[in-house]
């Protein structure tokens, strides 16, 4: 059969992997591919994403590659995108079958499966669903229920099948399919890949509050290793095909969380590889012995989520149990091996004491991360977030409705729902000094506070927050964001050439040896 993916801005690791899945069944792959400028966090300008819109192309692909299943890894913030696609694909391939898998589908797969456009969902992991699932409709269709899987049969009823256990052995799985992406993306600008599966915590605005739990009890370990000679196996072939590694994104939810597993795996990482990279930490996952060996091994950055600051509200409403004496002892521990440390934090938490930004202000300011990183506090259908902020009236129904139709524009955030323009007005000010604090000498950085940019316009500070960020990853070397430019110059040629009719030069790709790269990058 021929299976063609889309996907949305970048690669997805869940598209990789089920495409290796489906090339080892001896199925045909294809990609559909939208670069979605000016539409993510860095740059958000409606009028130039609609300027440079590429949807057109992403469905002419799809018509020009002809295949019999559309499989789309859908998050809520590319829920709408990924049906319209769907939408006009089967209008011009109506023997068309879409498949509807990932985190949104998996929260709602009721919901999702009633569109007219989708024709199955996959519930949890997909590994085993979706190749079974196309074994299936080689035969015609299936004809009874296939686990993690919910479709419409042939008379049009729907057909769930029992939630199957997590996957516990992870190396009987191929290598993610990289070759996919070449004709897209700088595969290697940074190289993206994950050594581990599932986050050992159940934070409430996350959807592992509920990922977690879709199998029910008895259905193994959520987190899982892969082992190191597969993990390496991995890198080692990656290496051999690309020449050279330019930088490693490892995506994992906690990378550190596994100390006994860790060690081997950097020192071997060391001699063979070599290449920087970067990883996600948690504070109780950071010790002087995993700071020196990420540091040892070439990590460049490591990123750690903190969210808040306030000990009491983080446990009982964030369900996250580390403290600030973890966190400060963390960012302490790799800022001495010289690692660049990334925190995320929240804003417009529900419930959060009013003074939380100002005490945050100050530890960031003592303890000084390399970015702060900041976040408005969404309500992601499935989380446990989002049903108490329903049950407690912080979010009305209507809300609710349309977050889970996919209706999350950029800032919808419990301060425009709850709070008021003044509180807004105040977490516009905390997130520009968030911003700006990495570039500041360390003496003036306890110093600087709200009140000058509360009397600024809204769009002023956020104009402002996003170029100190820039500014921040830039200033340190920061090689995500350099990728992320030369991203958008690859595109921008492509757009030139396609509705422009002419050529820049310095974003075409080339091959050098067996890598792609930007020419004049």
């Amino acid at each position: 059969m021929k299976v063609t993916f889309v996907a949305l801005g970048s690669e997805q690791l869940s598209v990789s992997l089920l495409a290796a899945l489906a090339r080892r069944d001896g199925h045909q792959v294809g990609l559909a591919f939208s670069a979605a400028l000016f539409d993510d966090r860095y740059f958000g300008i409606p009028a130039l994403a609609r300027w440079v819109d590429d949807r057109a192309a992403a469905v002419a692909a799809v018509v020009e590659q002809r295949p019999d299943v559309l499989a789309c890894s859908v998050l809520t913030g590319s829920y709408q995108w990924m049906l319209g696609i769907a939408r006009e694909a089967k209008q011009r391939l109506p023997a068309l079958k879409v498949a509807f898998g990932g985190v949104h589908p998996s929260a709602l797969p009721e919901r999702v499966l009633a569109r007219e456009e989708v024709d199955c969902v996959c519930i949890g992991e997909g590994d085993e669903a979706f190749p079974a699932w196309l074994r299936a409709l080689e035969r015609g269709g299936p004809t009874s229920p296939i686990p993690n899987l919910a479709f419409k049969g042939r008379e049009g009823q729907t057909v769930f099948g029992p939630r199957a256990a997590f996957i516990q052995d992870l190396d009987r799985l191929p290598f993610f399919e990289k070759t996919l992406w070449e004709d897209h993306l700088r595969v290697v600008d940074p190289y993206l890949t994950m050594a581990s599966r599932g986050c050992p915590y159940r934070c409430t605005f996350c959807f592992n509050s509920f990922f977690a739990e879709l199998p029910g009890r008895g259905s193994g370990r959520y987190v899982r290793q892969r082992g190191v000679e597969h993990m390496m196996g991995e890198l080692v072939a990656a290496k051999r095909r690309y020449g050279r590694l330019r930088f490693i994104d490892f995506q994992d939810d906690v990378f550190t969380v596994d100390k006994e597993w860790l060690r081997p795996f950097l020192a071997r990482y060391r001699r063979e590889i070599g290449a920087p990279f970067r990883c996600l930490v948690h504070p109780r996952y950071v010790d002087a012995d995993i700071a020196r060996w990420l540091a040892e091994a070439g990590c460049v950055w490591v990123q750690m989520g903190v969210q808040t600051i306030d000990d009491e509200f983080k446990s009982r409403t964030l369900k996250r149990h580390e403290t600030m004496t973890h966190v400060s002892r963390a960012i302490d521990a790799l800022r001495r091996q010289r690692l660049h440390v990334q925190v995320d934090h929240i804003l417009g938490l529900p419930g959060e004491p009013e003074d939380a930004q100002e005490r945050a202000r100050q530890i960031y300011a003592a303890h000084a991360p390399s970015r702060v990183s900041t976040f408005w506090a969404t309500y992601f259908p499935g989380t446990v977030m989002l049903r108490e902020a329903v049950a407690s009236g912080i979010v009305s129904e209507a809300d609710a409705e349309a977050f889970n139709d996919g209706y999350l524009p950029l800032m919808r955030n419990a301060v425009a729902l709850v709070a008021g323009a003044e509180r807004e007005r105040d977490f516009r000010a905390y997130d520009l000094i968030f911003r700006l604090l990495p570039l500041l000498p360390a003496r003036w950085r306890g110093r600087i506070g709200p009140r000058v940019f509360r009397k600024l316009p809204p769009a002023v500070t956020q104009a402002l927050a996003y170029a100190a960020d820039m500014l921040a990853g830039l200033g340190l070397d920061r090689y995500e964001e350099r990728a992320y430019l030369r991203h958008y110059l690859h595109h921008l040629a492509k757009f030139a050439r396609r509705r422009l009719g002419f050529s820049l030069a310095p974003a075409t790709l080339r091959p050098v040896g067996a890598d792609v790269v930007l020419a004049g990058c």
